[in-house]
């Protein structure tokens, strides 16, 4: 590994804990960003010339807090206040010392207050899923754009609005409780959600796939679902990243090459988390008798994960769940799953109707999705020279060079064999 390869790697690990904690310390979440990134940076040009640190999260707080505190210093001189920071400067300065041992501490409650934080309803919805991705995920803006379907510089915006809305609105850092509580948590939900499908399936890079990042996801979920332990979506959502996250040691080879759902070697699945997958899927559904969003993508996996071989998956009820989950929140992404199913289900035939429908959709017009989808429905209808174009037209929209790397496979052996990767 790359020295550089090496910093990216302690960023992603420590980025979130570090904004947690000075957001606590500053009370903005959008100083918190800047001083984090731009000890980010120092690492960048100094640890491979100076050597890595012994303790790299302590050094990345230390240069982070001095940051911190040097910008306020200046506000203080320029303005003569904090601009509008309820922050004591004195008392700042000699509780922040302490690194180290801060960063020992329990850091739980502050992701969780984060997490909120940036959740809060003085946002729009998706200013808040943006932001919260981008200090709790650690996502580039590239990335978060991926994710919501939308331009770069529209994920950019929405970033810099949702941090100066919360530092003008003063808002507390805080996990809030009761009906507040309740009204944030569908957008906190979500942004873990999309979090861990980051890591479940990176939108660029060289990597198939980042367990770490979706381990984080599965933590907050875990504790989130703690906080409102009667809220089946919340038990949805964790029993739905456990189904997933079960099946990452046999998601890829020794060589990091992907290794599709119906080509796993099931026996190195984590039956551990498939149980608790299970066990919360079973309580979320004796809370309430209509499924939300997360609960039936848990019961989809589940589906997955009772099958002791993918031929014995019950396609027709995933479909049928998949039918469900486009009344429940349509989706354009929710109809490509969908047109897998179908396939399975009913027939390539039947499938590629479904897809074919989303073929002037303009949000999938940049992802690899729908091609990836047709090829396959195509291949196993015999139509191998579409199949051949769709699955090179998935590898040049794709920004992760393991997916390009199999549908360039896949569109060189079109006719030879018949898998999908599905959820």
């Amino acid at each position: 590994m790359t020295a550089t390869a090496t910093i990216e790697a302690v960023w992603r690990i420590e980025q979130p804990k570090l904004a947690a904690r000075l957001t606590r310390d500053l009370r903005d979440v959008g100083l918190a960003e800047e001083v984090v990134q731009d000890a980010f940076l120092e690492a960048l040009e100094r640890w491979p010339a100076d050597g890595f640190p012994r303790k790299p999260a302590a050094w990345l707080a230390r240069v982070a807090t001095n940051r911190a505190l040097d910008r306020l210093r200046r506000t203080v001189m320029l303005d003569g206040k904090h601009r509008e920071l309820a922050i004591d400067l004195a008392e700042l300065e000699r509780a922040m010392p302490d690194i180290e041992a801060a960063l020992d501490e329990d850091i739980d409650d502050d992701l969780l207050r984060l997490i909120f934080t940036a959740c809060h309803p003085v946002l729009p919805a998706e200013q808040r899923a943006a932001l919260a991705l981008r200090m709790l995920g650690g996502l580039t803006t590239p990335e978060i754009a991926r994710a919501f379907l939308v331009p770069e510089t529209t994920i950019a915006q929405r970033i810099v609005r949702a941090k100066r809305a919360l530092r003008d609105a003063g808002i507390a850092f805080e996990t809030p409780r009761g009906q507040e509580r309740r009204e944030r948590l569908g957008a906190v939900l979500e942004v873990v959600y999309l979090i861990f499908n980051e890591g479940y399936v990176a939108s660029a890079g060289p990597q198939w796939l980042r367990a770490d990042l979706s381990g984080e996801a599965l933590r907050l979920g875990r504790l989130l679902a703690t906080l409102v332990p009667e809220e089946p979506e919340a038990l949805g959502l964790v029993a739905l990243m456990e189904f997933n996250a079960s099946r990452f040691a046999a998601r890829t080879d020794k060589a990091g090459n992907p290794i599709l759902l119906l080509d796993q070697d099931r026996s190195r699945w984590d039956w551990s988390l498939i149980r608790r997958g299970l066990d919360g899927l079973n309580r979320a559904m004796a809370l309430t008798p209509t499924p939300g969003p997360y609960l039936l993508q848990a019961m989809i996996a589940a589906c997955h994960a009772r099958a002791v071989s993918s031929a014995d998956t019950d396609w027709i009820a995933i479909a049928a769940y998949y039918q469900a989950l486009a009344l429940a929140a349509p989706s354009p992404i929710v109809e490509v799953n969908r047109a897998v199913a179908v396939g399975m289900a009913f027939g390539p035939a039947q499938g590629l109707a479904v897809a074919d429908a989303l073929r002037d959709e303009p949000r999938l017009k940049d992802l690899h999705l729908l091609p990836t989808v047709r090829g396959d429905l195509l291949e196993k209808l015999g139509r191998t020279a579409e199949a051949r174009a769709e699955f090179r037209r998935a590898a040049e929209l794709t920004s992760n060079e393991r997916e390009r790397a199999l549908m360039l496979a896949r569109a060189d052996g079109c006719g030879v064999r018949e898998n999908i990767e599905v959820r």
